[in-house]
């Protein structure tokens, strides 16, 4: 019998619930505010889904936990033990101002405060050979201490652990025996990379989240234990992969990007269904605008993110988040200029016009106003819209200090958030070297189908693609994903002076790793599917690439191949190659992945219903482009059938999201349901 699988999406205003039956290849999908405890949420949508504990199979689980905590800054009480000499690294960082033109910059104050950082004996040098043997009771004069100044964890990063963890190893042991009911987590735990500043404040935002996401993450278990469900719990990650909840209780810096990842992955997937390589995942939630580019069929990854100015080492598709959401609040700046984001009024109170408090102008309320949604239909009908609090504080907080009229307001609110959401797609294309021109958008989240047509104009596309489900797709991005483990390895040595051999052997250590974690997971490692990269760089540059390394660069003669490889991927992002110059190894990855059981998309069934059918009413739309109202058809989005297509303006609605169409466009159904927009519509609407 196939059982089912479930995943479940914490957005900053809904959690989005898909359920999918592999026997019937169905999805059924929920949709619940954000608001309250999360755990009693989690299970509240469960069970409106109505869903058999019995016969499910899988749980997916996408959170915002981390990132949450990170940027609200409630996290833990964190102390930091380090090598003698290394106090303040934390504070000193890397010495510089990142934002050069701006003389006001001011670096994130640490997250440990001086006094709860401890130093010890200890000392190894580069290679990984001890100097100075660990002073143990130095160490646990350090970790009783900051237990008296009652602190929930402890992180240890000595320095060169990344080359032997042979210490912190020890001093987490010691602290896990002395004081067993404090979360401590060592920096070899977490990441086996150089540059201490870096991987120390990585171990210090793991420290900083794991007593907040390790009770949330028991509270689901003891939840799910007492519905009596026996199947398997996961976690996403930042990298598109999966892990089991107990890897991220113990590193839960690995899923600080885990909401947004989920839908990148699920545009991946949709565009090899579809057949295409170039894609930009677009999500439109509650609170941001996340941007992502899949090239050649391709993910970009990057392996350093900073999140409230704090560096974390850790694999993670390169997403650009921008504050524009449907709750982000439109405010005056000190200027009296409009802005809109990145505050957001989030699940609650949330926009004015869901009638929960919420007092702020917010894209929403803009939506509401200028007619986009319908106030009596909004969430298919679970929720009523509250048509004049939106007026209202659209009038009072933008129109009226802007001597603005209500639908000037309320359009220059959306045009703001549109250009906000224009320039992070013109961040992963044109600042990485690529023409939007030659990409197809994937508009999805709950605002994604109001925002797409805009986007669409601004940037020239070739298309936008809305998906099915577009409002839940983060969480159908979560049931594509693989078990995954990523690994690295500082390995400094230049490229004239390494044989394939000792890369291959180096890259074996980190394959027979990742198949243990397979192993330690229950999983069957000997499906593993392995792509091994190096970190390269021209000698005497900081930066490096990452750059695959082939089966034959093990068993060629010399690594030439993989030499001519750096300088075409430098060519590349660079417009440039020193072919002659010296290059060198900084560091090896290898990321390991085992498939899951995925949802195929389904062609509609063949009908004879005519687009007329799928009409629902009229509805008054303000166009801010026109400066006028248009009376738009309104169509419902499930009633509609493959081959269907319709020129703007118009509206296609269903229960938890809408799609506005605008003047001389395109929209046509393909076979698979997804709406596809295109610009200067010359067609006729097709019946």
């Amino acid at each position: 019998m196939n059982k089912s699988h479930l995943a479940i999406d914490v957005g900053g205003t809904f959690i989005d619930f898909i359920h999918f039956d592999p026997a019937s290849q169905s999805l059924k999908v929920e949709k619940i505010p954000s608001s309250g405890a999360l755990e009693s949420r989690f299970f509240e949508g469960i069970e409106k889904l109505g869903v058999s504990m019995e016969n499910l199979q899988m749980i997916v689980h996408g959170s915002t936990q981390v990132v949450n905590t990170i940027v609200q800054e409630n996290g833990a009480k964190v102390g930091l033990i380090t090598t003698k000499g290394f106090r303040d690294v934390l504070e000193l960082g890397r010495g510089n101002r990142p934002e050069v033109y701006n003389l006001f910059y001011q670096p994130a104050p640490p997250l440990v405060p001086r006094y709860l950082r401890y130093e010890v004996s200890e000392r190894l040098d580069y290679t990984g050979n001890i100097l100075t043997p660990l002073n143990e009771p130095d160490l646990e004069q350090a970790v009783l201490a900051l237990q008296a100044e009652g602190v929930e964890g402890i992180a240890i990063c000595f320095l060169h652990a990344y080359a032997n963890p042979i210490h912190e190893e020890r001093a987490a042991e010691l602290a896990r025996k002395l004081c067993p009911e404090l979360q401590v987590c060592s920096s070899s735990e977490i990441v086996r990379e150089f540059r201490e500043f870096e991987r120390t404040s990585t171990t210090v935002l793991n420290a900083y989240t794991q007593p907040r996401m390790s009770t949330y993450l028991k509270k689901l278990e003891r939840g799910l234990a007492e519905r009596k469900y026996k199947g398997s719990f996961a976690v996403m990650q930042s990298s598109g992969g999966i892990t089991s909840s107990k890897v991220a209780q113990q590193a839960p810096i690995r899923t600080i990007q885990s909401g947004p990842a989920g839908g990148v992955i699920g545009v991946a997937e949709l565009g090899k269904q579809l057949g295409i390589d170039n894609l930009v995942a677009a999500d439109v939630g509650g609170t941001t605008f996340d941007v992502a580019l899949i090239s050649g069929g391709a993910l970009l990854e990057r392996s350093l993110t900073h999140f409230n100015k704090r560096p974390a080492l850790q694999t993670t598709i390169d997403i650009v988040s921008v504050g524009a959401g449907g709750g982000s609040i439109a405010h005056l700046d000190a200027e009296g200029g409009l802005q809109v984001g990145p505050q957001s009024a989030q699940a609650d109170p949330g926009p004015a016009c869901f009638g929960f408090g919420g007092q702020e102008a917010t894209v929403t309320d803009a939506q509401v106003v200028l007619g986009y949604l319908d106030p009596e239909r909004y969430l298919g009908e679970r929720m009523k819209l509250d048509v004049e609090a939106a007026r209202r504080v659209i009038q009072d907080k933008v129109g009226t200090p802007l001597n603005l009229s209500l639908e000037a307001a309320a359009a220059g609110i959306l045009h703001i958030a549109n250009m906000n959401m224009t320039y992070a797609i013109r961040q992963v294309t044109l600042e990485r070297g690529h023409d939007p021109r030659d990409f197809s958008l994937v508009s999805y989240g709950g605002g994604g189908g109001l925002f797409a047509s805009a986007l669409l104009e601004e940037l020239s596309m070739k298309q936008v693609i809305i998906p099915q489900h577009p409002a839940a797709f983060s969480a159908y991005g979560l049931l594509n994903a693989d078990y995954r483990e990523d690994l690295s390895r500082t390995f400094v040595k230049a490229h004239a002076d390494m044989m394939p051999s000792e890369l291959k052997e180096r890259l074996s250590e980190l394959e027979r790793e990742a198949r243990d974690w397979f192993n330690d997971q229950g999983l069957d490692s000997s499906n593993v599917k392995l792509e091994r990269f190096a970190e390269l760089r021209y000698l005497g540059q900081e930066h490096t690439l990452k750059i695959p390394v082939e089966p034959t660069d093990l068993v060629a003669s010399d690594l030439s191949g993989l030499r001519n490889r750096f300088d075409d991927y430098y060519d590349k992002a660079y417009a440039h190659a020193l072919k002659d110059h010296e290059l060198e190894f900084v560091g090896l990855r290898l990321s390991a992945s085992l498939a899951s059981t995925k949802p195929s998309m389904k062609k509609l069934a063949p009908s004879s219903a005519l687009l007329q059918d799928a009409f629902e009413r009229m509805q008054s739309v303000f166009i801010a482009a026109q400066k006028k109202r248009f009376e738009c058809p309104v169509y419902a989005r499930e009633k509609l059938q493959a081959g269907h297509s319709l020129v703007g303006p118009a509206i296609v609605e269903e229960w938890n999201s809408t799609v506005l169409l605008l003047p001389k466009q395109s929209l046509t159904v393909d076979d698979f349901g997804n709406l596809i927009i295109k610009n200067d519509a010359t067609k006729k609407v097709k019946a």
